[in-house]
């Protein structure tokens, strides 16, 4: 049985502009694209499971339909997810490039999932290792300690493993997902302050992200991803990051920058500086050119 909700917004809907930035790689177990365009999405809500398809059901309204113990739970905050409660009506963008990317997505929406492990886990596989890799280790841990979802589910799709799961799962498996002991450890310390995390939500989001760096083994960078994702942060700026501070400098200078050239370059946009880089990377105006050293891909599996 199925539960459904239709969002409805004052301009455009876009949901895959929104939704993307929760997608780990092509092949995530609990993000897909169905042949028509929906988005298919699960989740362990506090009520429970749910495997949700969200599709724009016309220019300015989104459905969403349900399945699953935690369906009501989630229909109850899928406006947060996409983005409803998103407040940008103090930005005002000076940068010509910034203005012309708001300009091409004036719909740009930040959602919030409000599920903070399930944010918080990925990112710290993405920790210092070239995305490809995270995917794979994310893709590896949530098809085997995952369960499966209720409802059509697209195949192969999981419900990402509850923090108890986390918790237990072996450190041989999390070296055969190609995640080495301290991220390992990492996120079994986040699994075992779960329910203090999910507290968090009801924080303002600086603070709440400022917290989040007081766990062992996360820090400024993993709590901004975090924090964009679970908080729909508006300025959480992924600092550290080995791509962002290039972008940026190349789109809005014209050359490669580092962290603290791209927080001070950015910091007339506070409290926008996330929703600066999502308008940058939404509207195509992002830039870096192909070339310099990549991060070093290492197999620790092998080790």
């Amino acid at each position: 049985m199925n539960s459904t909700r239709t969002v409805t917004f004052p301009g455009v809907a876009c949901p895959g502009i929104t939704l993307a930035p929760l997608r780990r790689g092509p092949r995530d177990p609990c993000y897909q694209l169905g042949d028509d365009g929906a988005i298919w999405r699960t989740s362990l809500l506090a009520s429970g499971a749910v495997t949700a398809r969200i599709r724009r059901a016309s220019p300015t309204a989104v459905e969403c339909v349900a399945w699953g113990a935690g369906a009501a739970e989630f229909l109850d905050t899928c406006p947060a997810l996409l983005g409803a409660d998103d407040d940008a009506s103090d930005f005002v963008p000076r940068d010509a490039t910034v203005v012309a990317a708001r300009r091409r997505v004036p719909h740009l929406r930040l959602g919030r999932t409000a599920r903070v492990l399930e944010a918080l886990v990925p990112a710290v596989l993405e920790q210092r290792v070239p995305g490809a890799d995270a995917f794979r280790s994310w893709r590896v841990l949530v098809t085997r300690f995952g369960s499966a979802p209720p409802g059509p589910a697209p195949p192969r799709m999981r419900v990402p493993p509850s923090a108890e799961a986390w918790r237990h799962i072996p450190s041989w498996e999390y070296h055969r997902a190609g995640v080495d002991p301290g991220r390992a450890r990492t996120v079994i310390g986040c699994a075992q302050r779960a329910a203090s995390l999910e507290r968090l939500v009801s924080w303002p989001a600086a603070r709440a992200r400022q917290a989040l760096t007081s766990l062992p083994g996360v820090g400024v960078w993993t709590a901004a991803e975090t924090a964009q994702r679970a908080f729909g942060d508006a300025d959480a700026l992924s600092v550290g990051d080995y791509h962002i501070p290039k972008m940026i400098g190349w789109t809005l200078l014209g050359h490669p920058i580092g962290d603290d050239a791209m927080v001070e370059l950015l910091e007339p946009m506070r409290p926008h500086r996330y929703r600066v880089v999502r308008l940058l990377e939404a509207s195509g105006l992002a830039y870096e050119p192909r070339r310099g050293p990549r991060l070093p891909v290492h197999d620790i599996r092998s080790w």
